[in-house]
């Protein structure tokens, strides 16, 4: 989480970067779908932890999370996901809405210890593979494209406790097992694959904080960054066996999601446009540029010294351009200074030297606050993000895996109150014009997926925040009810589908294809991103994130 500033440093940054946003933003506040290239993608995404329950039905094995949520005091509420929404059950409902709101994708994790429940690719669990067959076919008997998440940080628990988990490079070839075993299985239908979800969370959140499971702390200087090699070794070794085995007959392509929050540098002096370019580095280039570059990012390499793990020649050729698409999971913004005398409370964060700021003493915000603590309103945030990828790893094409924010369940608010989310309406119509906005810049962003479909299990939060388009009454036998967020999107998607002679649709193509490959440049907003070799000066920056969903 940001501290809070006793300065007012970056205010009059702020407010630069606020008014030159508000005049782009105010030509964009008739956004719908018609402006947005013609084969990009909408949809919402889920979890298999967070939404299915069943948690010992359908040959289903444990998984570390089901241990560490029933563990007291891991989870805010004290509750655990083993009903959770019940999607297992479900599902057909689910989708149904999914269609319902206009959407044509649909992201979604499988549960690795549904496939196979020991971990280990000993015995593949039938009724988990007819499952997911299921899920599938419904998805694209909707009309809807699925994208599926081979690991959203639900490691099997035999696995953790025989192998200690991505701490031990053993992982990896489970890994492949498992991934090998859904492409065979699922691969004539689903076409855009995810290897991991997020493994900053899982890394960091997992083997520092320990927040989120393992729960491991005690080795918090070297146990984030095994994590995360071991990680990124079975993404590239999941993608090997698909383009070797797989990609020719199925033709489908794969990405990793990675996680960024963009930082803002405090002011331009060099050492706080540094401070903000290490905490990118920390975040982003450490999963993106073993796979665009050959290893980790020098201020990483620097920093770290031999707790950072090494590649292998073979490891760098298996990760070499071992993506089609990143995913990005974005949610909110920071501005970054130097700080020598850092405060932060784990080796992670101290490492980088940095300070990171939301709020300012006078009580002025990064942006307008949501229920969690971490996460401030700021749209321009996702153009800045999305104009860095584009720069510093060549053009590639990016889908917003996660976009969205919470409501607080306060357990007493009536559900007419609680349906009615005007600021996630605000949330999406600003950040979809920066998306729009970074798009016109030449980025090639091909779709964008809205955290949650649906109210969910929020890891260590429990059931005490609201990300869904869709709310989930937890009193009443978990009905579901559909939110002001989610009928905004219904006519944001239907918006011109009705304009019988297409002069609207017309106009707006003629727009498109007059903006796309131009490139707005702007002192402020924007700025070009240098290659790992070249000078450290870049004031283009994301911060960790102590919470995530």
């Amino acid at each position: 989480m940001g501290t809070k500033s006793n300065t007012i440093k970056g205010l009059d940054k702020k407010r630069s970067i606020e008014q030159e946003w508000s005049s782009i933003y105010a030509s964009k506040n008739s956004l719908s779908r018609l402006d947005f290239p013609p084969h990009f993608i909408f949809g919402p995404a889920t979890s298999a932890f967070q939404v299915e329950g069943a948690w010992n039905e359908g040959g289903r094995g444990p998984s570390m999370w089901d241990v560490f949520s029933r563990a007291p005091g891991n989870i805010r509420d004290g509750s655990n996901a083993e009903i959770a929404v019940d999607q297992y059950h479900r599902y057909k409902e689910d989708i149904e809405l999914v269609a319902k709101m206009g959407f044509k994708a649909y992201r979604f994790s499988i549960s690795w210890s549904r496939i196979f429940p020991d971990g280990l690719g000993t015995k593949i669990n039938t009724e988990g593979i007819k499952h997911y067959d299921n899920v599938i076919n419904t998805i694209i008997d909707k009309g809807i494209e699925p994208f599926v998440t081979l690991y959203h940080w639900d490691l099997p628990l035999n696995l953790l406790e025989l192998t200690g988990g991505w701490l031990n490079e053993e992982i990896v070839k489970y890994f492949g097992i498992y991934a090998e075993t859904c492409f065979s299985s699922f691969g004539d239908r689903v076409k855009k694959w995810i290897t991991i979800n997020g493994p900053f969370q899982t890394s960091v959140n997992g083997y520092c904080t320990g927040i989120y499971a393992p729960g491991r702390r005690e080795h918090s200087s070297n146990e984030p960054y095994l994590a995360a090699h071991h990680q990124l070794l079975a993404h590239a070794e999941a993608v090997s066996i698909y383009n070797q085995k797989f990609k020719n007959k199925q033709g489908g392509q794969i990405g990793l999601v990675v996680d960024c929050e963009w930082s803002e540098a405090l002011s331009d002096k060099l050492e706080d446009r540094n401070a903000a370019a290490r905490c990118l580095d920390f975040q982003l280039g450490w999963y993106l540029d073993p796979i665009y570059y050959g290893d980790y990012p020098e201020t990483m390499r620097e920093r770290l010294g031999d707790c950072l793990p090494k590649f292998s020649q073979k490891d760098r050729q298996l990760l070499k351009s071992s993506i089609d698409f990143v995913g990005l999971n974005h949610y909110t913004t920071r501005f970054v200074g130097h700080a020598e005398d850092n405060v932060e409370r784990n080796d992670f964060y101290r490492a980088q030297e940095v300070e990171r700021i939301a709020e300012w003493k006078s009580g002025e915000m990064i942006g307008e606050k949501a229920a969690s603590s971490w996460l401030y309103v700021v749209p321009w945030g996702i153009w800045k993000v999305l104009n860095y990828i584009t720069s510093r790893y060549n053009h590639p094409a990016i889908y917003i895996t996660e976009n969205g924010m919470d409501d607080e369940e306060s357990g007493t608010s009536p559900l007419h109150e609680m349906l009615d989310d005007k600021l996630r309406v605000s949330y999406y119509k600003g950040y979809l014009a920066a998306v729009h906005q970074a798009i016109e810049d030449g980025a090639n962003v091909r779709g964008y997926f809205a955290w949650s479909l649906i109210d969910n299990f929020e890891w260590q939060l429990g059931y005490t925040k609201r990300f869904g388009l869709i709310y989930v009454d937890y009193k009443n036998g978990l009905t579901r009810h559909l939110k002001s967020s989610a009928y905004w999107f219904l006519r944001f998607l239907k918006a011109g589908e009705d304009d019988e002679n297409g002069k609207k649709e017309r106009d707006r193509e003629k727009r498109r294809r007059g903006t796309w490959l131009r490139l707005r440049r702007s002192p402020s907003l924007n700025s070009a991103a240098p290659g790992p070799n070249k000078s450290p000066d870049r004031h283009m920056a994301a911060p960790p994130t102590p919470e995530k969903v």
